[in-house]
């Protein structure tokens, strides 16, 4: 099973700036859809973005134009760059890996916090 690490998380103010990293270790990281998932207090956890190994990418509509998820396979790695922040945009920010692309078999990381605010 894959561990994952997030960081880069912290306070920014609107309009700022923030890239968000992940670091995997252990699994195979090839075979995971990676993605990076958010949860407001008081709300659901949502869908920010996704990435397959091929490079398919998604995005919330929400966050589409502004977000960029990328990853690096040599490094085993998926980073969420993550501009014109709003205030909406405060929430924790989970990585995720789905083994096979398939959510029954989900792995989260610990989470970072992103606040935007002034």
């Amino acid at each position: 099973q894959v561990q994952l690490v997030e960081s880069g998380g912290g306070l920014v103010q609107p309009g700022g700036s923030l890239r968000l990293s992940c670091a995997a270790s252990g699994g195979i990281f090839s075979i995971y859809t990676m993605g990076w998932y958010r949860q407001a207090p008081g709300k659901q956890r949502e869908l920010v973005a996704t990435i397959t190994n091929g490079g398919t990418t998604n995005y919330a509509d929400s966050v589409k134009g502004r977000f960029t998820i990328a990853r690096d396979n040599a490094k085993h790695t998926v980073d969420l760059q993550m501009n014109s922040l709003k205030p909406e945009d405060t929430a924790v920010y989970y990585c995720n890996a789905d083994k096979f692309g398939h959510s029954a078999w989900r792995v989260w990381g610990q989470g970072t916090q992103v606040t935007v605010s002034s």
